[in-house]
């Protein structure tokens, strides 16, 4: 039997940082306010493309794992804020790291991530791919209408990525669980300027309508119905679970989400304070941060469970392996910001401003 085991991983945070005191020289908005109802205090603002972002959170992740791109025979972005649409981005990232393979794009959203590392694991598994690289990368910031506090606040640049490679031995991606609700997929969702009539002005849609009292709740449903549809297909009870890395939207729907599955809150990974909501990348740069800090250890049971805009949902179940160190410390990096976080978004602070006036 062949398993899929997490070799590599790898980040990529701009720079330039957003503190809650900055937006508060544009919105009416606090430090208290924000950080009392979301768990935020800074998010990265990108001064480059999302497919960059990637880029560097690959060749980190490759670093790791101590293998070079040209070994890599599957590429699986996720991501809602691809520089293009056409072509996907995975094939940037796949010309900048050497590849010579199959590439695409999926967009689940915030759980686009544990939806290519479900899909990349059954590959593995099933003997058609030996070495996948999974990325989740997102610059949300260029989408957002900045004189709207509601999701302003919320979110932050950033990408991360693992690389899973074919072993014999067990462990590694046990199982994942994946699911849509298409009832409820307007309550969090963007136009961006993709409406049919692209010459009306009511086209150029580029902020996120969000419903926050209902995706809080479908949140946890969502999270919660398939963490423990997850567990019991693998076998495994929830007391034996060592360590959580949910999807960082919300403090408040993690804490809810924890309690009501009954794991103490002290085995849950919460790193969202540093970065805001960076939808798919937030899973792998939370494996990174807890991997850093000592947090997630060799041979633990780890849970991971997300949902995002359709609204998509996912949870994932891995057996960590035994090394939690990179074989090659990461050395990629982005080009240098010479400019604030607050210059960097200063355009589409004025151009939102002025619209709403």
């Amino acid at each position: 039997m062949q398993y899929a085991h997490i070799t590599g991983w790898g980040k990529c945070v701009p720079p330039a940082t957003l503190t809650n005191d900055d937006l508060a020289t544009f919105m009416e908005t606090s430090d208290e306010w924000i950080k009392t109802r979301t768990g935020i205090s800074e998010r990265r603002i990108s001064h480059v493309n999302t497919s960059e972002l990637a880029t560097v959170a690959a060749q980190n992740a490759l670093s790791a794992a101590g293998i070079d791109g040209s070994e890599i025979d599957l590429i699986i972005l996720a991501t809602a804020s691809a520089d293009t649409l056409i072509p996907n981005i995975a094939s940037t990232v796949q010309a900048n790291i050497g590849a010579t393979c199959g590439a695409f794009d999926i967009n689940a959203a915030c759980s686009g991530f544990l939806y290519g590392l479900g899909l990349g694991s059954s590959l593995i598994k099933s003997g058609q791919n030996k070495k996948v690289l999974v990325i989740g990368a997102e610059r949300l910031s260029f989408y957002l209408d900045w004189s709207r506090r509601e999701t302003a606040v919320l979110f932050g640049d950033g990408a991360g990525a693992v690389v899973l490679e074919v072993s014999d031995q067990p462990g590694g991606v046990l199982g994942y669980e994946l699911n849509n609700d298409p009832a409820a997929r307007d309550i969090l969702a963007s136009g961006f300027g993709t409406k049919m009539d692209r010459f009306d002005s009511a086209s150029l849609d580029f902020f996120i309508h969000l419903n926050g009292q209902e995706v809080f709740k479908r949140a946890i449903h969502g999270m919660g119905g398939l963490s423990t549809k997850v567990l019991e297909k693998c076998n495994i009870n929830k007391e034996d679970v060592d360590f959580v890395i949910p999807h960082q939207a919300n403090e408040r729907i993690i804490d809810t989400l924890i309690g009501r599955m009954k794991i103490p809150k002290e085995k849950a990974f919460v790193n969202i304070a540093k970065y805001g909501n960076t939808s798919a990348a937030t899973i792998p740069i939370a494996i990174c941060d807890a991997l850093e800090q000592g947090k997630l250890k060799a041979g633990q049971t780890v849970l991971s469970c997300a949902f995002g805009a359709g609204l998509t949902s996912a949870a994932a179940l891995v057996k960590w392996g035994e090394r939690t160190t990179p074989i090659n410390p990461p050395t990629a990096e982005l080009p240098p910001c010479e400019v604030t976080a607050l210059e960097l978004i200063k355009p589409a602070v004025d151009f939102f401003m002025n619209k709403s006036k």
